[in-house]
């Protein structure tokens, strides 16, 4: 007698409801439309509040996708336990000054969120505790701290909270001197703050009831009534509120992808009305960095970043702060195509920015008394690194008057350092290094940067991590990384969870496509709007790079993105499904043009510089429609995916991966299982907690190792 064959797991039948959608005189059938509960903004704060039908399905799938993982669960908790193992039980960042204190983060072992702390410089071992974020945690399912900040006095300590995963958030405030959390919190904010230079007020962001940032409120720090500062007519633009390093200044920030303003208010005078530094000028983006001159009485100054006349890759320009208009604008760094000027910090008596040049980062330092030279760049001083992929990144001051620049190395085989670099004497320390308690020998990887032939010709950088032990002859199994919106750079950092496939004889690879900032700003406009496809053939053409030289095999890659990356995974599935094993995407922006359609949605208008604007544009309508994931599904086999969402998630909204998923399984022709497990507790950012976040990661993994075994 034999045991009977254990059925496989059935997948759920989703419902088909004939929607239909007619725009610009185009019509569509939209079956899964369904799946969007129509009170959505109240799922952001109260999950449990999910229409109980779409709660339902949603559970079917996540029970399916258990299912049918269920062998992989052994190797995803001793993957998880590998992730847990290379990170520090009691790990604490590196202290930053800020007069008589030093700030810093530590966790305790097996803590899930950190402390936040302080000590006086002159003593060490007095720490005072502000802010438990893991007694805050207590009794959430979800609970994050995004931003957390002093005030420049010392006596207040300000917070902002998000116990739903929504990005609704709650800002606090703590009396240090008490411990007491003063009443009347900012209630739906966006967690952007900034306290005034004298500490006597709290200027916050307001967000509507689409999540949009659209007001800058002001009041007293230890509370008190509200007061509008600036209202942002335009639903289209992001806003945001910020004190300068020196405490000059309080700027509010407003813009899109392609425009942007700024206002500003003395920071002597924090009750004045703000003044509009340059008026907005549809596609000149620029920003201010205040950095006032050391002679007594010479005129105030900033330095502005900007891409003004065609600086495609950005430059520095400085202008005096009592006329900060585009007249009095004069050359500081010039532009020079191929040097991308991603960011400036300044300093009493310098100046440091970075620029990305050959998709790796260099820091350029410049004394005040070199300011006016005629070439910026022959006098400043360079830190850079000689390897084929690293990052470089600045890791900021509580302090204004100090000559300590401090700035973060790394590499995908070198976990990260921390120097502080003395800007008068060129002087470097090294201060932290990354810890790994599992161990790590960087000698027994090997990092490379390749190059790929895209179908125009153009060159598309990859970054490789790999053992030096691993074969290449196509016998090794590849995970290819690929993002491209938005002109976010994926850097060549090191990641304690990659290891994990590594070890076990994968080549993991990033695929820097067109639509992000690695090779400047030129390439992010190659890849968005009319130039978007440029993302996806990039990707493609990357791939059979790899195969070529032997990193891979066609049908033996599990390709992985998140969010826009989602975008890139749910286009690759439909363009070239045969050269993946599997698919894993995670909170995938794949409903693009029905996104892009309802106004009602966070980002919706101010993403339409992006994607274009479906709803007054036809040959917008049409690109987006020619390549949307979800409108794209065809009668083709498909690798096997997984799709990864968050109920919460205000990004991008629980109803597009479980669209998407839904109408594979419709349309596909293959075998293989598409899967949907959505987060019920979180949103956009996953689980919350730095043990529970490597979960998801664990899992990815597991999946990417199944799918190959199982690709047959």
């Amino acid at each position: 007698m034999t045991d009977d064959p254990i059925p496989a797991p059935v997948p759920p039948a989703a419902r088909r409801e004939e929607h239909r959608i007619e725009q610009l005189g185009r019509i569509r059938i939209d079956p899964y439309a369904w799946m969007k509960d129509e009170n959505w903004q109240a799922v952001l704060r109260d999950p449990s509040a999910l229409r109980p039908d779409i709660a339902e399905h949603l559970r079917r799938e996540n029970a399916y996708a258990e299912a049918v993982l269920e062998p992989t669960q052994a190797l995803a908790a001793t993957i998880l336990d590998e992730m847990k193992g290379r990170l520090k039980q009691d790990e604490m960042s590196l202290p930053v000054p800020d007069g008589p204190w030093e700030y810093y983060a530590r966790y305790e072992p097996g803590a899930q969120h950190p402390v936040h702390a302080r000590r006086p410089t002159d003593d060490p071992a007095a720490e005072q505790v502000l802010l438990d974020v893991q007694a805050l945690s207590a009794g959430h399912d979800y609970y994050r701290v995004a931003a957390a900040r002093h005030s420049p006095l010392h006596d207040l300590y300000a917070y902002a909270e998000d116990a739903q995963g929504s990005e609704a958030y709650r800002i606090q405030v703590r009396d240090l001197a008490t411990g007491e959390t003063l009443p009347d919190p900012a209630d739906s904010s966006t967690g952007d703050f900034a306290f005034s230079g004298d500490g006597a007020w709290l200027f916050w962001t307001w967000r509507d009831e689409h999540g949009r940032p659209t007001r800058i409120y002001r009041r007293p720090s230890r509370g008190g009534a509200d007061a509008l500062v600036y209202e942002e007519a335009d639903p289209g633009f992001f806003i945001g509120v910020e004190l300068s390093a020196s405490r000059g200044w309080i700027m509010i920030t407003c813009g899109d992808q392609e425009t942007s303003e700024v206002l500003l208010i003395p920071g002597d005078d924090p009750t004045a009305t703000p003044r509009v530094a340059a008026p907005r000028l549809r596609g000149e983006r620029y920003g201010l960095t205040h950095w006032p001159r050391p002679e007594a009485g010479a005129p105030d100054r900033f330095i502005v970043h900007t891409n003004r006349g065609g600086a495609i890759d950005f430059a520095l320009m400085q202008v005096d702060a009592a006329t900060p208009d585009r007249d009095g604008w004069r050359d500081f760094v010039p532009h020079r195509p191929g040097h991308f000027v991603i960011g400036v910090a300044a300093y009493a008596g310098h100046l440091a920015w970075i620029e990305r040049r050959d998709v790796n980062n260099r820091i350029l330092i410049v004394p005040q008394e070199a300011a006016d030279a005629p070439d910026i760049r022959a006098v400043a001083a360079e830190i850079a690194v000689e390897e084929e992929a690293y990052l470089l990144s600045l890791d900021g001051s509580h302090e204004f008057d100090t000559t300590t620049l401090r700035y973060g190395y790394q590499s995908p085989t070198t976990p990260r350092h921390w120097y502080d670099h003395d800007m008068a004497t060129g002087r470097r320390t090294l201060r932290k290094v990354q810890e790994i308690p599992s161990g790590h020998d960087s000698g027994l990887y090997l990092t490379r940067r390749l190059m790929a032939a895209a179908a125009d010709g153009a060159l598309v950088p990859i970054t490789v991590l790999m053992r030096r032990d691993t074969p290449l002859d196509g016998t090794a199994p590849l995970l290819l990384y690929g993002y491209g919106s938005y002109g976010h750079a994926i850097e060549a950092g090191f990641s304690t969870r990659t290891l994990s496939l590594v070890d076990r004889g994968w080549i993991h690879a990033v695929a820097h496509v067109r639509g992000g900032s690695e090779k400047g700003w030129g390439w992010f406009l190659d890849g968005r709007g009319s130039t978007k496809t440029n993302s996806f053939t990039d990707f493609l053409a990357v791939a059979r790079h790899l195969v070529a030289a032997g990193y891979g095999t066609a049908g033996g890659i599990v390709a992985h993105g998140a969010s826009a990356g989602g975008l890139l995974m749910g286009a690759v599935a439909n363009l070239a499904p045969e050269l993946f094993a599997g698919i894993v995407a995670q909170v995938p922006f794949v409903d693009v043009l029905n996104t892009m359609s309802d106004t009602s949605l966070p980002l919706t208008p101010p993403e339409w510089p992006e994607w274009g604007n479906p709803l007054a544009d036809g040959e917008a309508y049409d690109r987006i429609a020619g390549y949307s994931p979800y409108d794209n599904v065809a009668a083709r086999p498909y690798p096997a995916i997984l799709a990864l969402g968050g109920l919460s998630d205000p990004r991008v909204t629980y109803w597009e991966p479980a669209k998407w998923v839904a109408r594979l399984r419709e349309r596909g022709t293959g075998d293989r299982p598409i899967l949907c497990r959505i987060n019920m507790e979180a949103g956009h950012g996953g689980a919350s907690g730095r043990f529970d976040s490597l979960k998801e990661a664990a899992l990815v993994q597991a999946f990417a190792i199944w799918a190959c075994r199982t690709a047959g």
